[in-house]
């Protein structure tokens, strides 16, 4: 690989000194997707939609990017199609891990291709790790404290991971934390909105944890109709069913469903504030930098990454009690919306995301490339 090359070349340069240099020109990266939703994601997607601005982003900066992603993705990136369309939307989701094995396998026998390896899949590429020289690096995007993959993690704990906040790391500190990276979206994909309307938005998806519920009786105990944005899973179909359904009751309670991209800049710049009312540890929750960028509020409870997203008093209400959080709608005035948008643009940009990673990026590269080639000797062994 070119970097040992240019390693044997600089000589009694240090590993600080190659991670300044590096970082000046162009990376062959690998950006890893998930084949369940296009890249951006038509609908529902956080990860897909991250993944989509990320790669777009350095791609922007120069670098020479490849997204392995579902056939019908969108991006100026190289393609690489790991599935000939999405799987979710098609009806297809019981074939993810027959099709993101063979990706995997594709990118690992290829590695000396790239300089980085960035994967968004999870603990799925920690076996294939072992197989290159080339570095990896993992986004987890999900909840870490699941006892059923305890196991795996337990054995991999060699992999360098990115969590997306300080709280997701909670239930793992013994794994290769190389940093935290906030989700960041495009400066100009939502506008902002001054003025709020007359509801309270709920954005995301049906499920137990997500507690529509919640949201439905703050919004009724507050006088206040809701709208809630948000697709229900077929593993959520009977929660939905039997819980949220009942509740629903136009337009005071109103289900209006998936929403596409071009439609939340109305849908959250209109809304008095947005109920983020999770009950588990939330990694992220990029609901809440959406809506800051609309200029709308988060009133929601003491959940994972929530402490760390939302300012409480300045961008919202944190409240753990449906009596807290309906006490935070009826004060929510005080929280200017221009604040909410400020925050945005200070901490959640697609440009602090992309300026982050690309310092996680020369940490990698920064490592001597014959201590990455005698782990991986080892690892074989």
């Amino acid at each position: 690989m070119f970097l040992e090359q240019e390693t044997r070349a600089l000589g009694g340069f240090q590993a600080e000194d190659l991670e300044h240099d590096r970082l000046r020109r162009p990376l062959k990266i690998a950006q890893l997707g998930p084949l369940y939703e296009r890249i951006p994601p038509k609908l529902y997607g956080g990860t897909e939609r991250v993944v989509s601005y990320l790669t777009e982003e350095l791609v922007r900066r120069g670098h020479d990017v490849t997204l392995y992603a579902s056939g019908d993705s969108v991006t100026s990136a190289k393609l690489a199609r790991g599935s000939i369309r999405s799987l979710r939307l098609a009806g297809l989701s019981t074939l993810g891990p027959n099709l993101h094995l063979p990706m995997l396998a594709d990118v690992y026998e290829n590695g000396e291709r790239f300089d980085v390896i960035h994967s968004h899949l999870d603990y799925w590429c920690f076996p294939f790790t072992r197989l290159s020289a080339t570095p990896t690096v993992v986004t987890m995007h999900g909840r870490l404290d699941l006892d059923d993959l305890k196991p795996v993690y337990d054995r991999f704990t060699h992999v360098p991971l990115v969590s997306i906040s300080d709280a997701q790391r909670g239930p793992l500190p013994r794994m290769n934390w190389l940093g935290t990276v906030y989700h960041g979206l495009p400066a100009d994909l939502l506008e902002f909105n001054p003025n709020p309307g007359k509801y309270l938005a709920f954005l995301g998806r049906i499920c137990p944890e997500k507690r529509v519920d919640i949201a439905i009786e703050v919004a009724r105990k507050a006088g206040i109709p809701l709208k809630i944005a948000a697709k229900v899973d077929p593993a959520d179909t009977q929660y939905f069913e039997a819980v949220i359904k009942p509740m629903l009751c136009p337009p005071d309670v109103e289900l209006i469903g998936e929403i596409a991209e071009h439609e939340k800049s109305e849908f959250m710049g209109n809304a008095i504030a947005l109920l983020f009312t999770i009950d588990w540890p939330e990694p992220f929750g990029l609901a809440m930098i959406e809506s800051f960028a609309c200029g709308a509020p988060v009133i929601t409870r003491p959940c994972g990454s929530v402490p760390e997203i939302v300012t409480d008093g300045k961008t919202g209400f944190i409240g753990s009690s449906v009596d807290a959080l309906v006490a935070a709608v009826n004060r929510i005035e005080q929280i200017s919306r221009a604040a909410c948008r400020a925050e945005f643009e200070a901490r959640f940009t697609t440009t602090q995301m992309a300026d982050r990673y690309e310092e996680l990026y020369g940490k990698l590269l920064a490592e001597k490339p014959s201590r990455r080639l005698t782990a991986v000797a080892a690892n074989h062994r």
